[in-house]
This record gives structure tokens, C-alpha cells and sequence, in this order.
């Protein structure tokens, strides 16, 4: 793996008409997590689990198909409802150290949502959970 993989970030960020509270507290919530974690078009998510204390860990199994992928991670940081962060451990593209964190910032209309993740394995990994994280947002604006 090459130091220019361990730096890529992604940073995507959409307002959604609902208050930081709601918003930050769907993030732990397994029931929401459930609703709003797919990344792509007929997915679902069967299992959504979370102990959501700094240090605690989740679990959303992502169901595409008959092929479960589970994805987890241990919450770094639980300020709500202004900073949520957590690793990211994915079965398909995780790298040591990948890590999304997501600010709730007061904006016209609701609530600015910005997730940034950094450390992927390449340009091609950042690409594509780009475009989940993006699909992820907008179902969360749906759930909420």
C-alpha cells in the first residue's frame, strides 16, 4: 500500500430539513440505521446493532441480493449533537485507521450533514464509497 492510499479522503455534505438532535441521533439508533445505511439501489440492511458509548461498537450487515457484507466500527468520538466518529471496517475495501467522522451544523432549512472519511486502499475504494456515502445521505433525509 503506497503513504498516497493511506491519505485519500472523501468529504460530502447535504442539508436535510430535520434539527441536529434527530439527525445525529438516527447515527446510533439501530432501528434508523436499519432505514437509511444503503448505499446502493435495492439494498437492505437485516441486522443493525449499537452500543453507542465512545468506545462501544456497531454493526450493520448491508444486504444486496443474497450476498450480506457486514460493516463495523468502534465510536471514536459522541458529542451530540455536534460530532459524531467512528472506524470503518468494511468487508470489501477497509483499510487500518479508516475512520468517517460526520458534523451536524445548524443551516437555512435544517441541518448541514458533513461526512468526511479518510485512509482508503485506493482512489477507485474512495470513488465508490463516495457515491454510497452520497446515496446514504439521502436516504437519511428520507428516514428522518
Amino acid at each position: 500500500m503506497t503513504d498516497m492510499a493511506t491519505e485519500l479522503k472523501l468529504e460530502t455534505s447535504r442539508v436535510i430539513a430535520a434539527s441536529r438532535e434527530a439527525l445525529f441521533d438516527a447515527w446510533l439508533n439501530p432501528e434508523m440505521l436499519a432505514k437509511f445505511m444503503t448505499p446502493g439501489p435495492d439494498m437492505t440492511v437485516p441486522e443493525a446493532k449499537s452500543d453507542a458509548t465512545v468506545g462501544g461498537r456497531f454493526l450493520v450487515v448491508m444486504r444486496a441480493g443474497d450476498e450480506d457484507m457486514p460493516h463495523a466500527g468502534t465510536y471514536k468520538t459522541i458529542d451530540r449533537p455536534n460530532r459524531l466518529a467512528f472506524t470503518w471496517e468494511s468487508p470489501i475495501s477497509s483499510i487500518d485507521g479508516s475512520t468517517v467522522t460526520i458534523d451536524f451544523e445548524e443551516a437555512d432549512g435544517g441541518t448541514n450533514v458533513r461526512l468526511t472519511h479518510v485512509r482508503f486502499p485506493d482512489e477507485e475504494s474512495r470513488d465508490n464509497h463516495e457515491k454510497g456515502w452520497g446515496a446514504i445521505l439521502t436516504a437519511l433525509a428520507e428516514a428522518v
